[in-house]
């Protein structure tokens, strides 16, 4: 296992704009006025699909959007990659992936490289131009001790979470360099046999990463520099269990409660020690939601289906709700 560090003196130009990017979503501390304006900027946005299909026994965990509007989610069945047009909800297999591999959390970056969080180990970055593969990191053993699961974005790194064992991986945005392994510690407490580390996301202040721990449902805040963790005091819920992918703009930050099928919406403060449910999306086409992405006003969610037959004739699909 790589558990090298890389220091950088001088940002990339994609950590610039990476950067830049984060510091436009923080300025904005609420959505529904941005929803509001977005709609009225975006008015043909309405008439696009709020719900597209998944080829069958597709078995979808992860999804993520660029800048432009199309989706891309991941298989675990065989780590493929399905594309999606949101104007149309017409969708097309991407990546085929292979036999004994699986794609859960995906992130695609601004150079259209596409970073995949794949369960045994393993993150891999496939290149959205050419569809083809042009980075395999082994973070961990291939054992059933670690489950790479998620990731995001934040500075030059993709952060990846193992949900069995309290580490993060932060795998260099390009092509080139170091993985960097931050042991989780502070307030962390993993909790054996069970999904731990899940959802990951940036703090607002761009130094720190918001994870969620879906047993037994807690957030904290991880410092890059240290990984000294911070439980995040929740205000108007009790916890987050079943806490699976984060999303968040400004100090607004999604919550995707997969078993509970709902979103649980809450308001950041300042040092993202507080968060204060504010409210909770939940809509009757929910069916185990797992990660979500976001596209101008609306939230796109795939359905996992966990409690369905997880077989080759099995139907999936992704729906969108209003933010």
């Amino acid at each position: 296992m790589n558990r090298s560090h890389r220091n950088h003196s001088k940002p990339s130009r994609r950590t610039v704009l990476g950067g830049a990017a984060v510091a436009a979503l923080a300025a904005a501390t609420g959505t529904g006025t941005a929803a509001a304006a977005t709609a009225a900027r975006h008015p043909q946005d309405a008439a696009w699909p709020t719900e597209f299909p998944l080829p069958d026994g597709f078995l979808p965990e992860g999804i993520t959007i660029g800048d432009k509007p199309y989706a891309y989610m991941g298989s675990r069945a065989n780590g493929a990659v399905y594309r999606t047009d949101l104007r149309t909800g017409r969708g097309e297999v991407f990546y085929e992936g292979a036999a004994g591999t699986a794609a859960v959390g995906l992130k695609i970056d601004d150079d259209g490289l596409l970073y995949i969080a794949g369960n045994t180990g393993v993150a891999r970055v496939l290149d959205t131009r050419t569809r083809k593969l042009v980075a395999t990191h082994q973070l961990t053993e291939a054992t059933a001790a670690h489950f790479i699961n998620d990731v995001t974005l934040l500075g030059d790194r993709a952060w990846f979470t193992d949900s069995r064992d309290s580490v993060l991986y932060g795998v260099p945005r390009g092509r080139r360099g170091t993985v960097r392994a931050l042991e989780i510690g502070g307030d962390w407490e993993q909790t054996p046999d069970a999904i731990n580390a899940n959802g990951i996301v940036g703090a607002p202040d761009g130094r720190a990463l918001i994870v969620v721990r879906s047993t037994p449902g807690k957030l904290y805040r991880v410092p890059l520099k240290t990984g000294r963790a911070t439980e995040i005091a929740l205000v108007g819920a009790g916890d987050v269990a079943n806490g699976d992918g984060l999303w968040r703009i400004g100090r607004t930050l999604y919550v995707v409660q997969n078993r509970l099928n709902k979103v649980s919406v809450f308001h950041l403060d300042a040092g993202a020690t507080t968060a204060t449910l504010r409210r909770t999306i939940t809509d009757p086409r929910f069916d185990i939601p797992t990660t979500a992405a976001r596209w101008r006003d609306r939230l796109y969610l795939v359905n996992a289906r966990f409690t369905s037959p997880q077989e080759p004739t099995t139907t999936f699909n992704a729906v969108a709700v209003p933010l």
